[in-house]
């Protein structure tokens, strides 16, 4: 009887480690899997929605808040109207403006640079939310609070 376990156990091990080998490397939700983003817009703008539609395609929450305040909430967050655009949002301590994709809100988050935040200035066409069939050239840029001299952060080119 011995004999018939030991094969068995051996078996049995070997399938374990394997089977833990396969979930270590097997891929799962990134960090930012269900992370809450703050987003602010204008009650009139149909292109928000939109870009908060592709961020919760690609796994975030999207918390939508509608006010004319929109002004005030950018000068709140440090924008100037160089980054501006039609949408301000917060996520775990940082500023997203306008049409920035998820896979740089991503980095952002698993990078974690020294920046206030990302923007997209305007609307460009072809960025996420603005799906019109154009599609122009863009970069996303971050920059700091003390020194708001944007950096690009990536770019998009078509």
């Amino acid at each position: 009887m011995k004999k018939t376990l030991r094969p068995l156990a051996a078996g049995g091990l070997l399938a374990g480690g394997a089977l833990a080998a396969f979930l270590a490397f097997m891929p799962g939700p990134g960090p930012q899997a269900g992370t809450v983003v703050e987003m602010y817009q204008d009650p009139g703008c149909g292109c928000c929605g939109a870009w908060a539609d592709h961020l919760e395609a690609e796994g975030f929450t999207v918390e939508r808040h509608k006010t004319r305040e929109m002004r005030d909430i950018k000068i709140e967050q440090g924008l100037t109207p160089e980054l501006a655009s039609c949408h301000t949002a917060m996520v775990d301590g940082y500023v997203i403006e306008g049409h920035v994709p998820a896979a740089d809100i991503r980095r952002l988050l698993e990078e974690r640079p020294d920046v206030a935040g990302l923007a997209v200035p305007g609307m460009p066409h072809g960025s996420p939310g603005m799906e019109t069939g154009r599609y122009d050239d863009y970069r996303v840029l971050g920059w700091h609070r003390d020194d708001r001299t944007p950096e690009v952060f990536n770019e998009y080119t078509h």
